[in-house]
């Protein structure tokens, strides 16, 4: 039997983790639904089957949900006070405030406090009732049931006005969760909004504005100065600034030109832009990212799955020991029934596990969220946890402490008569007939300084093998290669100080090359692949933060490694390394040190990344390899996000440690107050509601957590 196909919508309204399961289920029984899966912390739910958006709008109506398309324009919310919900809230709180001034007035025999706490309750716990009753009745024991069962109680015992208050700050507490789980979920929210939702398309000699989802691999775009790019792409024709702050969280503008890689959501400075669509908008780095963290905060950290556990065992046990506290006492010692029903309805209310079941998502949603901004992806819960209790950590050399593209570091002169330009002309036209790597190094010097290189003729371009290439250039052969190829192709005997000079660039871990011809040495050139700007300072700040041990694992030879990692100030260098010789050592370490990190390019070296405790890619402005590599990726190649990242993840540990304190003792504080009679309905409220809003405003705290 064919699998049914499934599909996925986005929720608005939804801030509490049991509506969501409730939901869950009732779409689950709708008919055509074979399954349905919710990701709380995206605000989406999955659909296997084949109903229909109103449907599953009905299935959330008890809590009045909206659904939505997964690639919708996310709609304006309204502001927080206007909502309908706030308002009931804000009327209801009004008509208690008047009633408790009427009861204080004409006393308990009054009938008009009664009548305004009524309908204080009413209208406050409405939507509280009809729910509370519904799982009531179908034996479904939540937080609106616990609630609903405690007011009703409070009614019968004739405590008209602790009921009103009871219903106003539990309605209160939910407003506040639902503000707090919104603003929470806003870094994806404004993610989404990122990219614009159509482009201007040329297609058959007519400019035309088209929707992103019908635009085709292929479609030329123009993007003109100021405006952002809606696909990603690459440049056909134009040269711009682009601001790349969406992907990679980096705001300084990058340089592009014809045939430069272009992504959604990035901005375009000054030039106008003639881009050819590579991706479809499903498939852009931007809606990449955008899963990605969604699947993240789907993901249940290790602190949350304990959390859920406990719960299941928790919410029982409470029930039991409310109907206890009820009715044992009356029937073993004779005690007051209406006294021990008021108790076990206060244990029932400061018992619910709202604050508790709340305590890590909250905090792991707004944590991956705030890391997105700030061109950081953490691929789930458990990643984030992980990260901050690292003990060390591994670094590949090549495009990761270092650029990963060799650039011209010294030009020496040694022959009179010979400016810069005239040296690297000569080099340039020689190596632009060939395709070694260090070749693009010396034309891009080449172009940089002005040296007309394009205008030589070369004749009789021969390679040397493994040692040099050779041309005739204005009837004069020159040679370019490695340190003593003119020593040994033209005989020339070095000086003892250029000799020296080799030695030193060598020892700094740099290429050597000479440039020459039959008579004489020109100059010497020396290419590195140049450490990166972050490197030392984010290796620096890792140390400072307390981690044990740096180490650089690369293929290169021992000289250029030692050099590199001395710039970068790593503790240890292990050279000349084959990619399962990377997987021994990280294996040696986690033995060693516990839990170990690994930072890489996310290309050659899977095997350690998958080895280590967390891998870390270096993001390459969101190349598919790192997104589908690592654990973490880093989006803006900055090696500086990595101590972030790692306070990033202690403070979420701490905060996920402190609001479960939180809400533990703040129960069983409440709880002790049982006993001596001192428990009132609302106090039990109160102590819940206060829970939940120390839990949700201390991980709001994460929010501003910066580089």
């Amino acid at each position: 039997m064919a699998e049914l196909p499934s599909k996925t919508y986005r929720i608005q309204g939804l801030s509490c983790t049991n509506c969501a399961a409730k939901f869950e289920n009732n779409v689950r029984s709708l008919e055509g639904v074979e399954d349905a899966k919710i990701n709380f912390g995206a605000s989406k739910i999955s659909v296997q089957g084949s109903a229909t958006i109103e449907e599953i709008e009905r299935a959330g109506a008890f809590d009045n949900l909206r659904i939505r398309g997964e690639q919708e324009q996310v709609s304006l919310k309204e502001p927080f006070w206007k909502q309908k919900e706030n308002i009931k809230v804000v009327f209801s709180a009004i008509l208690l405030l008047i009633s408790w001034v009427l009861d204080n007035r004409y006393g308990e025999g009054s009938m008009m406090p009664v009548i305004g706490y009524a309908a204080a309750i009413i209208i406050g716990g409405y939507s509280l009732f009809i729910n509370g009753l519904k799982n009531l009745f179908g034996l479904r024991f939540d937080m609106h049931t616990l609630m609903t069962v405690a007011i009703l109680g409070a009614a019968v015992l004739g405590e008209w006005g602790e009921g009103a208050t009871v219903v106003i700050l539990f309605a209160i507490s939910e407003a506040l969760e639902k503000y707090s789980m919104d603003k929470a979920r806003n870094s994806i929210e404004s993610l989404m909004n990122i990219a614009p939702k159509e482009a201007l398309i040329f297609r058959g000699q007519h400019e035309m504005m088209v929707a992103v989802d019908e635009i085709e691999v292929g479609d030329t775009m123009i993007v003109k100065p100021g405006q952002k790019l809606a696909m990603d792409g690459r440049i056909m024709k134009g040269a711009s600034t682009l601001n790349q702050a969406a992907i990679t969280g980096e705001a300084e503008p990058v340089y592009k030109t014809v045939d430069g890689e272009v992504f959604a959501g990035t901005l375009n400075g000054e030039g106008l832009l003639e881009v050819e669509v590579t991706k479809r908008v499903e498939d852009t780095t931007i809606a990449k990212i955008i899963h990605l963290v969604e699947e993240a905060q789907a993901e249940k950290a290790p602190s949350q799955a304990f959390v859920d556990k406990f719960a299941k065992i928790y919410t029982p046990a409470i029930m039991l020991i409310a109907l206890g506290l009820a009715v044992l006492p009356p029937l073993v010692v004779n005690g007051d029934w209406a006294e021990w029903i008021y108790r076990g309805l206060a244990v029932l209310v400061v018992g619910c596990p709202c604050a508790l079941v709340i305590s890590t998502p909250i905090a792991i949603v707004t944590a991956i969220g705030n890391a997105a901004k700030n061109g950081v992806l953490i691929k789930g819960g458990i990643h984030l946890e992980e990260a901050g209790a690292i003990n060390a950590v591994a670094f590949d050399k090549t495009g990761t402490l270092t650029k990963g593209v060799p650039v011209v570091t010294d030009l020496k002169l040694l022959a009179e008569g010979f400016t810069p330009q005239d040296v690297l002309g000569i080099a340039a036209a020689l190596e632009s007939r060939t395709q070694h790597p260090l070749a693009t190094a010396i034309l891009q010097k080449a172009e940089d300084q002005g040296a007309g290189y394009r205008s030589l003729v070369v004749e009789d371009f021969t390679a040397i093998t493994g040692k040099g290439i050779k041309g005739n250039i204005n009837q004069e052969t020159y040679y370019i290669g490695k340190p003593h190829l003119l020593e040994e192709v033209a005989g020339l005997v070095y000086p003892d100080e250029v000799l020296e000079q080799i030695s030193s660039l060598q020892h700094e871990g740099k290429t050597v090359m000479v440039i020459g011809d039959h008579m004489k040495l020109l100059a010497l050139i020396a290419v590195a692949d140049e450490i990166r700007e972050s490197s030392k300072e984010a290796i620096r700040k890792l140390h400072e933060l307390g981690i044990e041990k740096t180490i650089m694992l690369t293929g290169d030879n021992s000289g250029t490694a030692k050099a590199i990692g001395a710039a970068a100030g790593v503790d240890e260098i292990e050279a000349e390394l084959l990619p399962e010789d990377k997987l021994t050592i990280i294996k040696q370490w986690k033995q060693k040190y516990g839990r170990v990190a690994m930072v890489g390019d996310g290309v050659n070296d899977a095997p350690a990344l998958a080895a280590s405790t967390v891998g870390i890619a270096m993001g390459g402005a969101g190349t598919d390899t790192a997104l589908e590599t690592a654990d973490i990726a880093l989006m803006g190649d900055d090696l500086s996000r990595l101590p972030y990242t790692i306070r990033l993840s202690r403070k979420t540990l701490k905060i996920i440690k402190q609001n479960i304190t939180f809400s533990l003792v703040i129960k069983i504080l409440a709880l002790l107050l049982i006993a001596p009679g001192w428990l009132t309905l609302w106090m039990a409220v109160f102590a819940d509601m206060g829970a939940t809003l120390l839990v949700t405003l201390n991980s709001l705290r994460l929010l501003r957590i910066k580089e």
